[in-house]
């Protein structure tokens, strides 16, 4: 007899052969190891994702959306896969815009323990970095299950002491949605970002995500650039500040308006009411030719004040790129690539490794540039030559 281990809810099988699915959570045998292929390192976490992801994504060691990666060369007329819109070039901004952002590093001082414990929304957090709104990952080669690659973000980054947000896309359905069906599976510990399909069907979703139990939702603006949803008779559109007060006003849980790259336009949506704004160009997914979000996050800070949450996405890789975030003006950190790999990979356990890992090098950070807690984390960090 054998043993095998199911990566989505950690469930050891006894089998002489391979199991069809794991008879507790019904994860299919995509999500089923042998005991001995167990991971306990992220890199062999992404070398499982390297394999399963083959032609797509390479996993390589910089996920910077340049032409000599898989993801970014020419695609002529395919899908767009892991890369960016056009050629790249939002893609790129994003990590380009990260990487001209330097530390002051400081030595000196009293001995400490960086803390980063936080709350989002209520939800009490070990740190600022939430697995952020991806989905179709089912369409990467068929690696797996969308719902779950959906639960296995949910439940690593539960495991990791953080929360998950997912996704919505051309094939989830109002009747058959995956991210719904993941946030029942968890009991509602997740955040459900929507496509800005019409008001009447995000009500009907935003009305399931209320009975699920979840802690917010969201609607992804800049998802109205996707011409996929429309193609499969799921049209999106552009939202009106009255349109975003209307949602605002149906549902009971904070609301997050993602995708916003305008001081202006965010400070819109403060005035519609919404609790949440994801500082975001869509991985760089939507429109080639944006800014870095790191460009824009701390004038969209300025323009908003205090009066709103922050969360911030693109090209953020590592902890030091999340304490870069935080010091131009995120009160948290959103991940997307690396996630999706890491799910892939190695399903909850992988979303979990890879957290950890994330956490670890955001306290290096902390520690290496005299941040003691993220109250801290502000522009007296960043070395500026002016």
């Amino acid at each position: 007899m054998n043993q095998w281990y199911c990566s989505v809810c950690h469930e050891i099988l006894n089998a002489e052969n391979k199991p069809a699915s794991c008879e507790i959570c019904r994860a299919d045998d995509r999500m089923i190891m042998s005991t001995e292929q167990v991971p306990g390192t992220l890199e062999q976490v992404r070398d499982m994702a390297r394999t399963k992801l083959k032609g797509i994504c390479a996993a390589y060691p910089a996920c910077d959306g340049n032409f000599d990666k898989i993801c970014q060369r020419e695609a002529y007329g395919k899908p767009i896969g892991l890369g960016g819109a056009g050629q790249g070039r939002s893609f790129r901004a994003n990590t380009e815009a990260l990487s001209r952002i330097e530390f002051n590093m400081s030595v000196l001082g009293d001995h400490f323990e960086p803390d980063t414990s936080c709350s989002f929304l209520g939800v009490d957090l070990k740190f600022p970095v939430l697995a952020a709104s991806t989905a179709g990952a089912q369409k990467y080669n068929e690696a797996l299950d969308e719902t779950q690659f959906c639960v296995s973000v949910l439940r690593g980054s539960k495991e990791a002491g953080t929360i998950g947000l997912r996704g919505d896309t051309w094939f989830y359905t109002r009747e058959d949605h995956p991210s719904l069906n993941a946030m029942k599976a968890c009991n509602g510990y997740g955040i459900p970002i929507f496509k800005p399909r019409s008001q009447d069907v995000l009500k009907k979703l935003i009305e399931t995500a209320q009975e699920y139990g979840c802690k917010a939702v969201g609607v992804d603006l800049d998802g109205c650039g996707s011409t996929i949803m429309a193609r499969q008779g799921q049209p999106v559109f552009k939202k009106s500040v009255k349109d975003i007060e209307e949602l605002v006003r149906f549902t009971s849980l904070p609301f997050i308006a993602k995708g916003v790259m305008m001081p202006e336009e965010a400070q819109k949506c403060v005035d519609a009411g919404v609790q949440v704004i994801a500082v975001s160009n869509h991985g760089g997914r939507v429109l080639d030719s944006t800014p870095g979000v790191a460009t824009v996050l701390p004038l969209i800070r300025k323009k908003v004040g205090k009066s709103v949450t922050l969360t911030a996405d693109g090209g953020v890789r590592t902890g030091y790129d999340v304490l870069k975030m935080l010091a131009l003006g995120a009160d948290a950190v959103l991940l997307g690539r690396d996630i999706i790999r890491a799910a892939v990979g190695a399903g909850t356990l992988g979303v979990k490794l890879h957290l950890e890992h994330v956490h670890k090098t955001l306290k290096k950070a902390m520690f290496m540039t005299g941040t003691k807690n993220l109250k801290m984390a502000d522009s007296k960090i960043l070395f500026n030559q002016d």
